[in-house]
């Protein structure tokens, strides 16, 4: 009987093939039984099986297994299965992350957006942004959000504060970093689909306006008055679509160059 196609890592875990599964439900319970024994013998802890969609007949014979799962795609399902009792297996993800900006042209205005959909009628004010897409470095996220929902260019300048919030969605949790922009553009164009009102507002009259939480008051003041962190190359790490580092002003230049957004 051969075992399924898999290779290792340093922990001691079995991770399967994915593209390498038999298709038949009856030879992949056969083959999973016997690699399971196998594996058991050589010592290992964990196995992860990740199934895709197209092979989703093979799910329930790993639960009838003992498999558990682990998390899901929008075409996957990881599964684990502990070779020995209470072995440790990291959780997946927990946290949602997103970005807003912080944008003050040479008026001292603020921009700012009034969502299209909200818990009332009336008109709350806050500031653009949104989710991180997979892959993306904050610093792009943030850019790319405020140019979707105003039309405004801007430029990075600096990651000011952060929020932490549990509960958020799915049961997850929520980390919200707030970034100081510079606009390259005034004339603003409103995403529609999500955002019913857009303007420039005088600072003052945002930091006074009743329509305006107390949470984001305080997120521009700390724009306006903290220097933030900004981004830097660092030494060691050349690629940066991998990494982003962000250090006080005061010490980017010990800890290497700063970052181009910067400039």
């Amino acid at each position: 009987m051969d075992v399924l196609f898999h290779t290792t890592n340093p922990f001691k875990g079995v991770i399967v093939e994915r593209d390498r599964l038999p298709p038949d439900p009856a030879t992949f319970e056969r083959q999973l039984s016997h690699s399971i024994e196998v594996w058991k013998a050589d010592g290992l802890l964990t196995v992860w099986l990740e199934v895709s969609i197209g092979f989703s007949d093979l799910i329930p014979i790993g639960v009838k297994a003992g498999f558990e799962f682990h998390h899901a795609g929008s075409d996957y399902v990881m599964m684990t299965f502990r070779l020995v009792k209470d072995t440790f297996i990291p959780v997946y993800a927990t946290h949602y992350i997103g970005a807003g900006g912080v944008v003050v042209n040479q008026k001292d205005e603020l921009l700012v957006v009034c969502e299209r959909y909200r818990r009332d009628n009336k008109p709350s004010y806050k500031l653009p942004g949104g989710s991180l897409q997979s892959g993306e470095h904050l610093q792009d996220c943030v850019i790319r959000e405020v140019k979707e929902e105003t039309g405004i260019e801007t430029i990075f300048d600096a990651l000011v504060c952060f929020r932490h919030w549990h509960g958020y969605r799915f049961s997850k949790s929520d980390i919200y970093f707030v970034c100081r922009l510079r606009p390259k553009s005034q004339d603003i164009t409103i995403q529609q689909e999500e955002i019913e009102e857009c303007l420039w507002m005088p600072i003052l009259k945002y930091l006074e306006s009743e329509y305006v939480h107390a949470f984001n008051k305080s997120i521009v003041r700390a724009a306006l008055e903290s220097p933030g962190l900004v981004p830097v190359e660092m030494e060691g790490y050349p690629d940066r679509k991998e990494r982003e580092f962000f250090m006080p002003g005061s010490l980017s230049l010990g800890s290497g160059t700063s970052s181009s957004h910067n400039l």
